[in-house]
């Protein structure tokens, strides 16, 4: 009590850990199915209002979701989400559209085959009803635009369709007819609009006008602009300018600015490749813009470390800002120390105050106002530490696992082994790390047989070199390097998660 009166609220604890529960499966693949290579996705992304989920996969398709759920009790869903009218229904999505973005090249000049596989997708603003987004593979980045077009379609003709031929002329077995240069007849007899000839009072009751029946909608896809030729090294990122005119690709080496309107011309304004090649000790990894400030963006390297640059600064912006990294504990070091410290992925909150980025073994939440360390770090699977020289014999160590924050900033999750996935809560006092599978029972707790099974649909599992029983956690669970939960996306505005294992699209809510 204060003076009386005043009651003082006691200090909220940490939010609840979330129910999660499964929503919808896109692609679901029957026991023993063989998955093909093009059909696994490869990136995942929700637009702004989360009304929209992009996929892309290994083929080069990109395939759009739309949600159904918007509109309940004939309110928009949001206005309801803002008035806090409770709203019983889960995120729903359903299929839109699907369209090529990318082929197979080669490159002649370098003797390189460029995989038509999408790397990233990003959505743009949107304009007069259409969909605009960036889909990239290795070497080009494509600005595409989704419309509705109306299809008319003419019925009524006076043309007979059972006496068409393929041509649309009226098939006859008479003999052919010589025809002038002009298209008229020689034969006056055929030249039905000639000076005699005049339409009867009645006109012709045989005749008459074409009418437009039904105007169907159908979507098409339409590629406005290809932003190539601009990097030597392969696109590992896509980045929209919160001012909606630009955005920046990475690859290993440098950072380009694009105008999206200007595909002919892009500006380097990060650029690491040392005079000397030998000399070289680090690549980008990941880039993304801050959501806010149109000036400043992040971009993390294979050292662990995370760069903020602002674009005021100079034009090649090879000074940074703030550098965050995370010094080495003494004694610590091994072999896999630089491997599992490369950064796969870095996204910003909302709100662009923190910056998450995920190694291979952590998930790192950084205050950018805070260089000195990450104010908090979760363990994804640390139970795989001892086993990292076989991750390293079969490359798993170099798998890039995309990491992802909710909306309101309270939670982050990323993907792991045996396609399973983690949530971890970063609020002050937060407990919560869920492990989840990728599956129509996300909460199930994978056994490991006595023996191992024989089955392929139950458990698969991963031949190793002197080994026989499948790999084991620290609680008792099978985990299988084959499969891995590399991408996922967490809805901007729910706590919905959507996430890909292999060609298969699950959703989940809580």
């Amino acid at each position: 009590m204060n003076g009386g009166d005043e009651v003082v609220a006691a200090p909220a604890g940490p939010p609840q850990p979330l129910d999660w529960k499964f929503s919808q499966v896109f692609g679901e693949r029957t026991a023993g199915e063989e998955v093909q290579e093009v059909d696994i996705i490869s990136a995942i992304e929700f637009d702004k209002t989360g009304d929209h989920l992009a996929t892309g996969d290994r083929g080069g398709r990109v395939v759009l979701f739309e949600r159904t759920d918007t509109k309940d009790h004939g309110v928009p869903r949001r206005d309801l989400e803002r008035m806090e009218y409770p709203i019983g229904r889960h995120p729903e999505f359903r299929y839109k559209t699907e369209f090529q973005s990318h082929e197979p090249e080669f490159d002649y000049l370098k003797s390189l085959e460029i995989e038509e596989k999408i790397n990233k997708i990003r959505w743009c603003q949107t304009a007069n009803g259409a969909l605009f987004l960036l889909s990239t593979n290795d070497k080009t980045i494509k600005f595409w635009k989704v419309q509705e077009k109306k299809v008319k379609k003419i019925s009524d003709m006076n043309l007979d369709p059972s006496k068409a031929v393929g041509n649309g002329s009226i098939a006859s077995s008479s003999s052919p007819k010589h025809c002038l240069a002009n298209g008229g007849s020689p034969d006056r007899s055929y030249n039905y609009l000639g000076n005699d000839f005049s339409f009867p009072p009645g006109g012709l009751p045989s005749l008459h006008l074409p009418v437009v029946t039904s105007q169907e909608t159908n979507l098409v896809a339409r590629c406005r602009r290809v932003y190539a030729h601009a990097h030597d090294y392969h696109i590992n990122s896509v980045s929209n300018n919160s001012d909606g005119e630009t955005f920046i690709s990475a690859d290993d080496l440098r950072i380009n600015l694009w105008n999206l309107e200007i595909s002919n011309q892009s500006f380097n304004i990060v650029d690491v490749k040392p005079a000397n090649m030998e000399d070289l000790t680090e690549v980008i990894t990941s880039a993304e813009f801050h959501p806010t400030h149109c000036n400043t963006l992040a971009y993390s390297s294979s050292k662990g470390s995370i760069r903020v640059i602002d674009l005021r600064q100079s034009a090649l912006c090879d000074s940074h800002a703030k550098l965050f990294e995370e010094p080495e504990a003494p004694g610590s070091r091994s072999f896999f120390t630089e491997i599992i410290a490369s950064i796969s992925d870095i996204k910003f909150a909302r709100d662009g105050r923190y910056i998450l980025s995920r190694d291979y073994m952590t998930l790192k939440l950084w205050d950018i106002n805070m260089d000195s360390g990450p104010v908090a770090t979760f363990q994804v699977h640390e139970y795989l530490r001892p086993k990292l020289c076989d991750l390293y014999e079969n490359d798993s160590i170099f798998d890039k696992f995309e990491c992802c924050l909710s909306g309101d900033g309270l939670r982050v999750a990323t993907g792991s082994y045996s396609n399973l996935f983690r949530v971890f809560g970063c609020a002050p006092g937060s407990t919560e790390a869920t492990t989840l599978e990728a599956s129509k029972n996300p909460m199930r707790q994978v056994q490991t047989p006595s023996r191992p099974s024989r089955s392929l649909s139950s458990i698969t599992r991963v031949v190793r070199r002197g080994a026989e029983n499948p790999g084991v956690d620290a609680n008792g669970n099978a985990f299988d390097f084959t499969t891995k939960l590399l991408h996922l996306a967490w809805h901007p505005t729910e706590n919905s998660i959507a996430c890909a294992a292999a060609n298969s699209l699950y959703m989940y809510y809580a």
